[in-house]
């Protein structure tokens, strides 16, 4: 190939060719997330304050662990519509426990501890998600429908616990042993909310999970291609399982620091919380068809609908326009998930024999 022909083609620099609008793409996340900042900070002078994206950083804590657990679902090529529901239903069922639970047989009130109500509620989580993966894995079901199926019945249950009310005051009694429910909501160490040390432990685990284990090459090749990966001996009804439990423990610790905050455990908490955790995964780069995708690019995302949510409101934006703001970035996202991953497959192979990788990169 001539020297011409290596550094032709527009927005390509050097000689390696840099390609601005491969950069610009893939980058869209990150450069997305600068320009909010800029533009409500000049907008709000108190916008980017330290308290202020503190509060703000909270907030996206729930966002990102529902975020990171819908990644292992898509990664995998699923897709997980029940997590709204889940966290819905964790709050809910924390609710209950901190009322304490009666046991007419024995005439006694039980009142556990917080402890074992979120291990409780993460179990809870687990479950539904492993009701997900052996619909999925096992009987076949398409995951849209399975989920879509799941989802009803999970915001059904959270609706008959509490006859559509919530559970308010869940601060607990000293003299029950059953205080420090508040603690994931409103404390601190380091002067850092309590939910987003949290969101930063989830995404550390999972990202060394995907990049040095076992486990993390088993995923990304059934994302893949499943029938291949079948066939070089993944395990990949295992791993369609083990990512739907995963995506569902998220949700559940996610509800859990949701009505810590709020303080109180609605049935409906969560509603449409599965659009947003899809979103950020998408918006962080991450493809609808599996196979590729990271955490750094999946917390990116949460961060860019987080900030640009919070930011909205600080200005006086309308609910509804909030809406209309966010589902407009959520279609972008998307336009521009696909043209990424065309370019991709339109890629050129490259001189001595070897093809391109549609997927070179994915997990990168």
């Amino acid at each position: 190939m001539s020297h011409a022909a290596k550094t032709s083609g527009p927005h390509r620099f050097g000689a390696e060719g840099i390609d601005l609008g491969k950069i610009l793409l893939e980058g869209r996340a990150f450069f997305a997330l600068i320009a909010i900042v800029v533009i409500f900070s000049f907008l709000s002078p108190n916008y980017f304050a330290l308290e202020n994206f503190l509060t703000m950083a909270s907030h996206v804590a729930i966002y990102g662990i529902l975020a990171i657990g819908m990644l292992l679902v898509i990664v995998n090529g699923g897709i997980d519509l029940s997590v709204g529901s889940t966290l819905g239903l964790s709050g809910v069922v924390a609710g209950f426990f901190m009322q304490g639970v009666t046991l007419n047989m024995f005439g006694v009130v039980l009142y556990p501890s917080v402890w074992v109500v979120v291990v409780l509620c993460c179990a809870l989580g687990g479950f539904i998600g492993l009701v997900n993966g052996i619909l999925i894995a096992r009987f076949r079901v398409p995951a849209f429908v399975a989920t879509l199926g799941v989802m009803y019945v999970v915001r059904g249950f959270a609706l008959l616990m509490t006859n559509g009310l919530t559970y308010n005051n869940l601060g607990g009694q000293a003299d029950l042993g059953n205080t420090g429910f508040d603690w994931l909501g409103f404390d601190r160490l380091f002067n850092v909310p309590v939910g987003v040390l949290i969101l930063a432990v989830i995404a550390a685990l999972c990202s060394i999970m995907l990049n040095r284990s076992a486990f993390g090459r088993w995923l990304y090749a059934s994302g893949g291609n499943a029938r291949a990966a079948e066939l070089s001996g993944v395990p990949v009804r295992h791993v369609q399982i083990s990512v739907y439990m995963l995506s569902g423990i998220c949700a559940a610790i996610a509800g859990l620091i949701l009505s810590s905050q709020l303080t109180s455990a609605g049935p409906t908490a969560g509603t449409s919380y599965e659009l947003t955790a899809i979103a950020a995964v998408v918006i962080g780069g991450a493809s609808l068809m599996g196979g590729t995708g990271n955490i750094r690019g999946t917390l990116l995302g949460a961060f860019v609908i987080g900030f640009l949510s919070d930011g909205l409101v600080i200005i006086g934006i309308s609910s509804y326009w909030q809406t209309v703001f966010t589902g407009a970035v959520i279609v972008l996202a998307v336009l521009l998930n696909a043209i990424q991953y065309r370019r991709r497959v339109k890629r050129p192979a490259p001189t001595g024999g070897q093809l391109a990788s549609p997927q070179s990169g994915g997990k990168a």
